[in-house]
């Protein structure tokens, strides 16, 4: 069965709701790079914190060797709440889809 307009409007809210939650945690991640001096900018911070985040972790060349484990530590942490966004959506989502 195909969702109700209510419904999917519902799951497309939850859906940017959990991407801006997860995109305020990288930039705050960013902003913490940027305070401790390692990394040189904003842009940095925020690209290392997204990779890092996303634990796809390109390169470490750009942070301060003595912030990396902090870099390590955000991959755990993003993938920690990565997974348990989807576990919260994915069943929510299979029982909206059974209403």
């Amino acid at each position: 069965p195909a969702f109700s307009p209510g419904t999917l409007a519902f799951t497309l809210s939850l859906v940017l709701a959990l991407f801006v939650l997860h995109g305020l945690e990288i930039w705050l991640y960013a902003f913490v790079y940027v305070w401790l001096g390692a990394v040189s900018d904003i842009a940095t911070g925020v690209y290392f914190s997204t990779i890092s985040y996303a634990a796809i972790g390109y390169s470490d060349v750009h942070i301060s060797p003595n912030w990396r484990l902090v870099g390590a530590i955000e991959g755990i942490n993003g993938l920690l709440l990565l997974g348990w966004s989807t576990a919260f959506f994915v069943p929510l989502v299979t029982r909206l889809g059974r209403r």
